[in-house]
């Protein structure tokens, strides 16, 4: 079944290009069915990229779904246009007053400065406060992760000594959990980031860690009510992320390693293997399913 998205955003010709089966809004109005209202709080600065990674995992389930595209109130973005923010992207003022079946909180490029010296970081407050009642399961990706995880539980990010980035083996910690049904006892996902959180605190909020690695630490964390997802990498990633991101901070004259685990052979000049897509379809269809359409009320979005 199609993810229903407007009809002229620009992942639209990538998925189709890709034979995923895409439904704009305008064909979406004739179908008598209630879509899941998904809702994307984008802070990557790479949008476009970063929308269609999404839209491609949330597209790969028998259900339809709307999504509503947000954006800071209060912040200016240096790397997306102002049309197509203008086009796409709506603000909490815009939907405060709607509810949404599930939420997504991408990841951001900011996980060495201090959370309050973030300049979104009250109204990305307001955001996670408001949906706590008006968002039946929200997932939180990569600094997403710790921002949620710091907002909600008080739990604070620790600086790494050199930047995590690569596929890691990860191990399922609860196989119960519906989340993790159809998984392997070990799967692969790709890190990125310079902070990390402490397993010891995570356990002690009370919230249940589903999956793990020795490199990576704690991967996969939920609470006991299904509503709050925390990942700490990003699955959503496709074949040549890890690889942009490492030319830009050669680039920028940065002493960096080359990802883990990612190129052939280890080699930064051949083709990276990509190992993790899987995984990610399998996670992204399982929150969807067990976590936000079996849960959520038929009338949730309107009550």
């Amino acid at each position: 079944m199609p993810v229903n998205i407007p009809t002229n955003l620009p992942a639209v010709e990538t998925l189709s290009a890709e034979g995923i089966f895409v439904m704009t809004d305008k064909r979406a109005r004739s179908q008598d069915i209630r879509p899941l209202e998904i809702g994307i709080v984008n802070l990557m600065p790479t949008k476009i990229d970063t929308e269609t990674q999404l839209l491609r995992l949330l597209s790969n389930t028998p259900l339809q779904i709307e999504i509503t595209l947000l954006r800071m109130d209060n912040h200016v973005y240096k790397n997306t246009s102002k049309e197509h923010l203008d086009a796409f992207y709506q603000t909490y003022v815009d939907v405060k007053n709607k509810r949404f079946d599930g939420l997504i909180i991408t990841g951001a490029p900011v996980e060495t400065l201090p959370f309050d010296d973030v300049d979104y970081w009250d109204d990305l407050c307001t955001l996670m406060e408001w949906s706590k009642t008006n968002v039946y399961s929200t997932m939180h990706i990569c600094w997403g992760a710790q921002a949620g995880l710091f907002y909600h539980y008080g739990i604070e990010k620790y600086e790494l000594d050199e930047k995590l980035s690569g596929v890691y083996p990860h191990k399922v910690q609860v196989l119960s959990n519906c989340l993790m049904r159809g998984f392997d006892d070990v799967f692969l996902a790709p890190h990125s980031r310079y902070t990390g959180i402490h397993e010891k605190d995570v356990i002690a909020a009370g919230l249940s860690v589903l999956a793990k690695s020795n490199e990576t630490g704690v991967y996969l964390a939920v609470n006991t009510d299904l509503k709050q997802v925390f990942i700490t990498g990003h699955p959503e990633y496709d074949r040549m992320t890890l690889d942009g991101e490492y030319r830009r901070d050669i680039d920028k004259g940065l002493n960096i390693k080359p990802p883990v685990n990612y190129y052939e052979d280890n080699n930064s000049d051949k083709t990276p293997t990509m190992h993790w897509k899987t995984h990610a379809h399998l996670l992204f269809a399982n929150w969807l399913n067990y976590y936000v359409y079996q849960e959520t009320p038929y009338h949730f979005a309107t009550t």
